[in-house]
């Protein structure tokens, strides 16, 4: 694009980066960016900053270029085809004729390098053993991404099979949070939202078994949404029903609300082969267009029992007190769930570390590589979780499963009273770079109680703390409301703009 173009349509050169998806996407249609200009800009992008962050894996920049120049042809076809005075261009369908131009058409996005699979391209799970691998299928959330007009720059960075709640694997290293790059871009999804947060990428995809959404966001300052289980399919093989024990499920990172909920509306949606997919449909977008700000929240500033430092507390309460001054009715609750931190860490540890170990059977039945076999390869931290899945047995898991109730029955107790529950994303906001927060430490986020429960939540950026630490504000909503956090998150987003953390 030339200077003259980019002045003419109100933007700078560099500002094509600080453009949310669907301003972008908007400004596609409306012919004043075409997406070659998007995709080269955001190229140009992850070579000014990656190598400071390290978050993609894989960058597949020509394919990434076919894909935006075939983007323009057919929506310049469509434009042609349309009857004078007629712009065919908005997101729908034109005539008989004419292709489909989606909402999100010639919008660049990364996809995390677990899970997000994208036919024919190299994929490691953030694993040395699975250097050559290179994706069979397009996975179905990716297909529909891609229907909808998204462009794939490339895969982002990830622990060894997301195991643990910060970035860092011995394939490419650890992932820097762009706020201060001292700090860890969090996990699993760490990648994906460094991505997004250094402007590499309007949008990412990430997934969610313990907070491997929320907990990056959290780390980068950006906005991530886990979504109820079973609004979005995961069509796994050969174990389809490897979700549950963690209720796992993937998500969209983004810089805006707005985005996460455009991605939200394509990702979602029924599919018959996913065992655990839900015919329930939520209107995602609607619920980010003036969003009624007589909300009830309730406001837990520990879940009861984490150690929350002063820090992070203190930017929490400000952000929750904006809600407040928008109109929202907050009142600060007891989840009453019973139990101390140690006995929840002792409930949680049997069903991760046993989901683990199915997905690392999986891994032998379906790789034919068993990854407790490659002691020298494989890391410490996933090793030791494997180990500790095989102690357990169905007594454990039961015993687990109790408490998992106790946690589910008393969420359920506050949002039958409250919109909204708001709580800290992580106790801490000072993770360092290469700091290894692995099986055991369940402290830190206060995000997976709600993969047990299966509950929607958001993480969305509550300010720095003095030190320049980003911290994440968590709002939780009734199963199926997944509309209520987006709103919720929205009017937090207007009262308290974050766009000045991407400076």
């Amino acid at each position: 694009m030339s200077r003259e173009r980019y002045e003419t349509a109100g933007i700078g050169e560099a500002a094509l980066t600080r453009l949310s998806a669907t301003e972008l996407a908007s400004r596609i249609r409306e012919g004043e960016v075409t997406a070659t200009e998007a995709v080269e800009a955001h190229l140009d992008q992850v070579d000014a900053r990656d190598d400071e962050i390290n978050a993609f894996v894989t960058v597949c920049a020509d394919e990434a270029r076919e894909a935006a120049a075939e983007a323009d042809r057919v929506l310049e076809s469509a434009e042609a085809d349309a009857p004078d005075g007629c712009d065919d261009s908005d997101g729908g369908n034109g005539d008989d004729g004419d292709e489909q131009i989606g909402p999100l058409h010639g919008v660049p996005i990364a996809l995390k390098d677990l899970g997000s699979l994208k036919e024919s391209l190299p994929y490691t799970f953030g694993s040395a053993l699975f250097s050559d691998f290179v994706a069979p299928k397009t996975a179905v959330t990716v297909a529909r991404l891609e229907e909808a007009g998204a462009i794939v720059l490339g895969t982002t960075n990830t622990p060894e099979f997301g195991h643990k709640g910060t970035t860092t694997n011995d394939v490419i290293g650890a992932t820097a949070s762009p706020i201060d790059t001292e700090l860890n871009a969090g996990g699993s999804s760490g990648g994906s939202a460094a991505a997004v947060a250094a402007g590499m990428t309007p949008v990412a995809t990430g997934s969610d078994a313990g907070g491997s959404l929320r907990i990056p966001a959290a780390a980068c300052g950006v906005y991530g949404f886990k979504p109820t289980f079973g609004l979005v399919p995961s069509v796994s093989r050969p174990n389809g029903f490897g979700r549950a024990r963690h209720h796992v499920t993937k998500g969209p990172l983004s810089r805006t609300v707005a985005d996460s909920a455009a991605l939200l509306s394509e990702m979602a949606g029924h599919h018959p082969d996913d065992p655990e997919s839900v015919p329930v449909d939520i209107a995602f977008r609607d619920a980010v267009q003036e969003p009624s700000t007589d909300l009830r929240i309730a406001y837990s500033p520990a879940l009861d029992v984490f150690p929350v430092t002063d820090a992070v507390r203190t930017v929490v309460d400000d952000a929750v007190a904006s809600l407040e001054d928008a109109g929202a009715t907050v009142e600060e609750v007891a989840v009453d769930h019973g139990y101390e931190l140690d006995e929840l860490i002792e409930a949680v540890i049997p069903t991760f570390t046993t989901s683990m170990l199915e997905s690392a059977t999986v891994t032998a039945e379906s790789h034919g590589i068993d990854l407790r076999e490659h002691p020298e390869t494989v890391t410490d931290s996933l090793l030791r979780m494997l180990e500790l899945g095989e102690q357990y047995g169905p007594a454990d898991i039961a015993r687990s499963d109790i408490a998992r109730t106790a946690i589910f029955d008393a969420v359920q107790e506050v949002l039958s009273e409250y919109d909204l529950l708001a709580t800290p994303t992580l106790s801490r906001a000072d993770v360092g770079l290469h700091e290894d927060l692995d099986a055991e430490a369940w402290e830190w986020p206060l995000t997976w109680p709600f993969n047990w429960t299966g509950h929607p939540a958001a993480s969305a950026p509550a300010g720095l703390t003095e030190a320049g630490h980003p911290v994440g504000l968590q709002l939780v909503g009734p199963r199926f409301g997944d509309d209520t956090v987006l709103a919720g998150s929205t009017v937090l987003e207007s009262q308290r703009p974050w766009d000045h953390l991407y400076d």
